[in-house]
């Protein structure tokens, strides 16, 4: 039996951790991709030895791990360095996401990923949820939270698919902009409903 999957997506900044955390609490598994991408670079890993070899040790820290900061200011400055790295990373991380699905318990997953559209990882789920927000509050809540540069977050954003084309592949909106964490909870609490109906008619 095939399992309902939902993928949550957005932009930087745009509260994706705010809301899988309210799926989460509603007793949903949740497989985050970010997860997914430090697990394949873990100390030891076949990538890691790999990234080590390409970019140098100075890409990876005294305790043997990924310096993800130097390297994402290394792959946004250098497209065939990017290049280079997702077709390292990609079919590892999809491997691991799959894995962390096929062991999901609840009625249905929900599969975050900042970059669900584009690295095409739609095509596992059978609904998209997009987090939409402004630019000038990504901007602000994510300068907020990192010590990034606002120069450099707006790098990432550019980086990110435009708001307008992500949401021409979104089945439901959440708009995360001037509203309450009780506004949002309401609507998970909706959308959970949807879900959970949606997923029983699937495995029917």
């Amino acid at each position: 039996m095939s399992k309902f999957i939902v993928g949550l997506t957005g932009g930087i900044g745009s509260g994706k951790t705010t809301v899988s955390d309210m799926f989460a609490k509603l007793n949903i598994d949740i497989i985050d991709a970010d997860i997914a991408a430090r697990t394949v670079v873990m100390p030891g890993s076949k990538a890691l030895i790999a990234i080590e070899a390409n970019f140098g040790p100075d890409f990876i820290t005294p305790t043997g791990e990924l310096d993800r900061t130097k390297l994402r200011s290394r792959i946004f400055s250098n497209s065939d360095d990017k290049t280079w790295l997702n077709n390292l990373l990609h079919p590892l991380i999809r491997t691991e996401i799959l894995s962390q699905i096929s062991q999901a318990k609840s009625n249905y997953c929900v599969l975050v990923a900042p970059l669900l559209i584009e690295n095409n990882l739609q095509k596992l789920v059978n609904r998209v949820l997009v987090i939409n927000i402004d630019e000038a509050n990504q901007i602000a809540r994510t300068a907020e939270r990192d010590p990034s540069s606002v120069a450099e977050i707006k790098r990432i954003i550019a980086s990110q698919m435009p708001s307008k084309q992500r949401l021409s592949f979104a089945d439901d909106v959440i708009n995360n902009q001037d509203i309450s964490l009780d506004d949002i909870q309401q609507q998970v609490i909706a959308l959970d409903q949807k879900y959970r109906t949606l997923a029983l008619k699937h495995s029917g």
